[in-house]
């Protein structure tokens, strides 16, 4: 877990891309169920994460999905993709399309940038 606040958490997912989850402390099954202040913490970690992701990375797109299909509960995730990343074009959860993708940059910068902007808007 890299944050949390009182409303929700956000945890790292392994993978060779920058990939960030948000999810709320309460297990709510759809995210209508949230309340306004969760639905704001979301969108503002979601705002945060993003710009962070497309400064430090600068990748090609983000993708920003909430599936829950496998976990039913409100949960987002934020990802940077590239064009030479393993699975471009198709979603993380598709076929490979490729190996040896490696990021440029190392995480932890990346990181430690998030918490302080999380820390700084969320707190």
């Amino acid at each position: 877990m890299i944050y949390s606040n009182s409303l929700i958490y956000i945890e790292i997912h392994e993978s060779e891309i920058p990939w960030l989850k948000i999810f709320t402390h309460t297990p709510h099954k759809e995210f209508s169920e949230c309340s306004i202040d969760e639905k704001k913490a979301i969108w503002d970690s979601l705002d945060i994460i993003e710009k962070e992701i497309l400064e430090y990375f600068k990748p090609n797109k983000i993708n920003i999905a909430s599936f829950g299909n496998m976990l039913p509960r409100v949960h987002w995730h934020i990802m940077g993709r590239f064009e030479s990343d393993s699975y471009f074009p198709e979603p993380m959860w598709g076929v490979k399309q490729r190996e040896g993708f490696e990021l440029e940059a190392p995480m932890e910068p990346f990181l430690e940038k998030v918490k302080r902007e999380l820390d700084s808007r969320l707190n």
